[in-house]
């Protein structure tokens, strides 16, 4: 069984802005923060030739040691958009997740996979479907097949509901907790 440290602040997920993983990163650790950015190198198209540059596994967060009472400070970084949580409760990020992404991202730098991150749904979520025609529409997710993800949308009081198959990219999760 491991050991639980009781002085250390668990991981919580930091929301960024649009490309400011690397920013808030290291805003967070000038200002004393133990930051987690997990990084994978990819090859970008720049205007003459490819460069492979590292890109935030996960885009949009960033992990940070972090206890309730530090989290006006992490909040005030520029580029911080939320913390991920629910009803005002801060989320803990297990730190079993944690050493599952650092062995996911030194598998990744040793293979030079590059997997895509996807959402994480189960069957029975409410969702918003947010691109494509079906954009705004709300439904829940019967199953995720791959890249895809079925959508049942009804009406409950009529017993009455139409499928969707949406890319899994275009889903976001209604659930507490979830961001959006």
């Amino acid at each position: 069984m491991s050991e639980v440290r009781c002085d250390v602040p668990p991981w919580r997920a930091a929301y960024t802005r649009a490309r400011h993983e690397k920013k808030v990163a290291g805003a967070l650790e000038e200002r004393g923060f133990e930051v987690y950015l997990p990084l994978v190198v990819r090859e970008s198209q720049w205007h003459d030739r490819k460069k492979r540059v590292e890109w935030p596994m996960f885009a949009g967060y960033v992990f940070v040691r972090l206890d309730a009472t530090s989290s006006a400070a992490a909040l005030s970084v520029p580029g911080v958009a939320s913390l991920v949580g629910t009803g005002g409760t801060l989320a803990e990020i297990p730190e079993s997740d944690i050493k599952n992404v650092r062995g996911l991202e030194t598998a990744i730098s040793s293979t030079g996979a590059l997997p895509e991150a996807e959402p994480m749904f189960e069957s029975g979520e409410r969702v918003r479907v947010t691109a494509g025609p079906f954009k705004g529409i709300e439904g829940v997710v019967l199953e995720i097949r791959g890249e895809r993800a079925v959508v049942q949308v009804g009406v409950r009081s009529i017993s009455q509901a139409v499928r969707l198959d949406v890319p899994a990219a275009a889903v976001l999760s209604l659930e507490p907790g979830a961001r959006g």
